[in-house]
């Protein structure tokens, strides 16, 4: 872990990857640290923005040292459930990849339980990542212009849903009509770090 002031009110705490920061995002969401008022994860890093009048910088990261992160994903987070058509362009080539039938991605990406890591790229984008067995889907050679919100897609070990219409270089294996980024919602984005997510098959 290595620990690093990101301007004079956060820390930029740096761990070895990915793991790593779904443990101690849910360490530290499940037991907040005095005078942080927000965590922040990412692929490699977590964030914490402090209250510098609550708390110090020192403070906080003696703090987070103390902090024994989680396994893996927070457990008991809040589910849920998507329903996807599974008509993506990119579906025949991601299992032509995977050297299985449409059919079989359709299963396993259903049968996974997926968390949401981190977010980033646009508002409401969550980077998701599988329970379980890893998936490695490359991305696109050639990315889209335009890609339609709600689109369901894979790239590297992660899943993910468009919120809205924008380029994108992600397989894309299929949709839904489920509005994921929504700013007159109450949090505006339903795919937030540490929640989970399953996905259902809709015909």
């Amino acid at each position: 872990m290595r620990v690093l002031p990101s301007g004079s009110t956060a820390l930029l705490v740096e761990v070895d990857g990915l793991d790593e920061v779904l443990g101690l995002y849910a360490a530290l969401t499940a037991e907040p640290v005095e005078g942080v008022v927000d965590v922040v994860p990412a692929a490699r890093t977590v964030l914490l923005v402090t209250d510098p009048a609550v708390t110090t910088l020192a403070a906080v990261e003696q703090a987070v040292r103390r902090t024994p992160p989680r396994t893996g994903r927070r457990e008991g987070g809040e589910l849920v459930e998507l329903p996807v058509v599974y008509d993506g362009a990119d579906l025949g080539d991601v299992a032509a990849h995977l050297g299985v039938d449409p059919g079989e991605v359709v299963r396993r990406h259903t049968g996974t339980e997926w968390t949401i890591a981190f977010c980033g790229f646009a508002p409401g984008f969550g980077y998701l990542t599988p329970d379980g067995e890893p998936w490695h889907v490359p991305r696109r050679d050639s990315p889209r212009t335009r890609v339609p919100p709600g689109s369901v897609a894979l790239a590297g070990e992660f899943s993910g849903v468009y919120p809205r219409e924008s380029p994108g270089g992600w397989q894309l294996i299929g949709r839904t009509d489920v509005a994921v980024f929504d700013v007159e919602r109450d949090p505006a984005a339903l795919l937030r770090p540490g929640v989970r997510v399953r996905f259902t098959e809709v015909t």
